[in-house]
């Protein structure tokens, strides 16, 4: 009996991989489901990071007897006036950065370069280096300018891939709009109707775990934009007091890269560090400070009001995830790999409990 199970699962799991790889040659349903995927990725996304954070403020202009549709129009209206304050204000500065940023790179490594051997020849550096180390110097100087071109490279493809969306800036405002109005509206509604996809003695079991999954993607995302804005503000206002320039795009950076659990804390302070060198050693040396005093406020202060408890992963699955998120998408890879992983897992334990509870039962008949 376990056998034609075991013998059934295998052949239905061969047949269904054996479809997906024959449907891959099939050109004319793969290219248009490619395609869509594309193009809804990043207003999919930009609706889940604005529904969870929004959902909280629409829920109490509600119970504050305001009317569902009207409250979110009323932050429609909020968000409408923050952006064109920020358009007006911000954009200009940070469209500028981005440019000057990308035109730039390709002479950033020869300026750190300068500036390491105007530090290697400092009578404080030199006593700590050992005698006939210039062919040592070189060879790590030749090393440091590699490593430095390929970071440069991946910086300037990376920051140009995070702004591409402006390219699709007509598709974006068309749909991120309707989309999020709909998810805030019917909120109650969808939760019913996503329960009803459970068979009936099911049901409650689905409530239970759907609950879960909006529970720790609502922790993960609304948290995490609430702790990366005030970890921002603290970096912007750090930048300014030293002049650190890219200061708008650094921060900019830093705010989406922190979704990123530990590995983005380091990824965001790598720019910061580089264009901090170019300026000047010391320069650099206060930008690092500003970056290592603004994290400590995050971990010991912000995280612990904002989240109340960290996510329930083990880190080692985290760096597991974030090589495979980052191997397969980049940035955008990196950014969706943990709250799926979290849907994942909590929906893999619940359908496995219903599985056990259905082989209980049927054994009990």
């Amino acid at each position: 009996m376990l056998q034609n199970r075991f013998f059934r699962l295998g052949a239905g799991i061969a047949l269904i991989l054996l479809i997906i790889y024959l449907g891959t040659l099939v050109d004319f349903i793969f290219v248009p489901i490619r395609s869509l995927i594309s193009l809804t990725i990043v207003p999919l996304l930009i609706t889940a990071f604005l529904y969870y954070p929004l959902r909280p403020l629409v829920n109490y202009l509600e119970k504050k007897k305001l009317r569902r549709s009207w409250s979110i129009l009323l932050l429609y209206l909020l968000v409408i006036v923050i952006l064109v304050v920020f358009s007006i204000i911000g954009w200009p500065t940070l469209r500028d950065q981005v440019k000057s940023f990308i035109t730039s790179a390709p002479d950033f490594t020869r300026s750190i370069i300068a500036q390491v051997q105007v530090l290697e020849k400092q009578p404080f550096v030199q006593q700590f280096m050992p005698a006939g180390s210039s062919a040592n110097s070189s060879e790590m100087l030749q090393k440091l300018t590699e490593y430095l071109n390929t970071v440069f490279d991946w910086l300037s493809v990376h920051i140009s891939g995070m702004f591409s969306f402006v390219s699709n800036f007509v598709l974006v405002v068309a749909t991120v709009p309707i989309m999020l109005y709909y998810l805030l509206k019917d909120d109650h509604k969808l939760a019913t109707r996503l329960q009803q996809l459970f068979p009936g003695k099911y049901r409650e079991d689905g409530k239970t775990m759907l609950n879960e999954i909006d529970d720790a993607l609502s922790s993960f995302i609304a948290g995490r934009v609430l702790v990366n804005f005030a970890l921002c503000v603290l970096l912007y206002i750090g930048f300014l007091i030293i002049d650190l320039p890219y200061s708008l795009l650094l921060v900019f950076l830093a705010f989406f890269l922190n979704f990123i659990p530990y590995i983005g804390a380091i990824l965001s302070a790598v720019p910061v560090a580089i264009v901090g060198l170019i300026e000047s050693p010391m320069m650099g040396v206060w930008s690092i400070v500003i970056v290592i005093v603004a994290q400590l406020i995050q971990n010991n202060l912000l995280e612990p009001i904002i989240f109340g408890n960290q996510l329930d992963i083990h880190p080692f699955t985290i760096i597991v995830l974030l090589l495979v998120g980052g191997d397969m998408g980049g940035i955008l890879g990196m950014l969706l790999v943990i709250p799926i992983y979290m849907a994942a897992k909590i929906s893999i334990v619940h359908l496995y409990r219903m599985y056990l509870k259905q082989k209980v039962s049927s054994e009990l008949e």
